[in-house]
């Protein structure tokens, strides 16, 4: 079976990170520029359009309406070694990545799409490190980024730091999963990592601060897509679902 919506690439010459990086983004079959729409940008987008199926779920709960008009925007990474100088919160290249989603990523979204332009129409959505840097990014820029969704993010003492230090933190909406088996997770600089337990302090963290916050442990989860993508519906009628 065919997609029902319609897949658009967008092209940013990037000035913070010095490169052309494309945006794919994927519209409802009932997509009209009369109607206003909430944003999912995802980093590891070809991840979550490939191994999440988000497009084939976008498809199927625009036509239950079990979620609310969502434009899904993936953006992805040249390599592993990419990947982490952008996502993570010590590499080279995270505060250049972080300025270009919010200066150059949200103004061509809210230039190209009939968007809300309000912060609590727009989320941050990744898994491992791209979750990590979802969260990071939205404690910076509460008022541009008002939803969360972490899938299994490495949490370390910066993380945890910049969470306990959160001032705007209650006008995020955050989802935050992580996997029972995730203990000892394969990283590219830093061998294997144990993920489950400060993942747990950041719960605590969190749940401390009352902050608007979805919380689950995924039984027998590992630190795979084959766990995140079962926990995909979940993740979108929670967070986007709201009528």
């Amino acid at each position: 079976m065919g997609r029902k919506g319609t897949m658009i690439e967008k092209e940013i010459n990037s000035d913070y990170l010095d490169e052309t990086i494309t945006l794919k983004l994927y519209q409802p079959e009932s997509f009209s520029p009369l109607y206003k729409y909430h944003i999912c940008i995802m980093q590891d987008g070809d991840d979550y359009y490939q191994m999440g199926r988000i497009a084939t779920l976008s498809d199927r709960l625009h036509d239950s309406e079990e979620i609310m008009n969502t434009i899904f925007v993936g953006i992805h990474y040249q390599d592993k070694y990419d990947r982490r100088e952008k996502y993570h919160p010590n590499g080279k290249q995270n505060e250049a990545y972080i300025k270009f989603l919010v200066a150059e990523v949200v103004p061509l979204l809210d230039r190209e799409l009939p968007t809300y332009h309000m912060g609590k129409s727009r989320a941050l959505m990744g898994d491992s490190l791209a979750g990590t840097l979802a969260f990071m990014t939205a404690l910076k820029y509460p008022n541009t980024f008002g939803k969360v969704i972490m899938q299994s993010p490495l949490v370390d003492e910066d993380v945890l730091a910049a969470a306990e230090n959160a001032k705007d933190i209650y006008s995020i909406d955050i989802y935050h999963t992580i996997g029972t088996e995730e203990t000892a997770v394969d990283t590219t600089s830093d061998g294997q990592v144990d993920f489950l337990t400060p993942n747990r302090t950041l719960n605590n963290y969190l749940q401390e601060k009352g902050a608007s916050y979805t919380y689950h442990e995924l039984e027998g989860g590992q630190h795979t897509w084959k766990y995140w993508q079962k926990d995909m519906k979940r993740v979108l009628t929670s967070m986007f679902g709201g009528f």
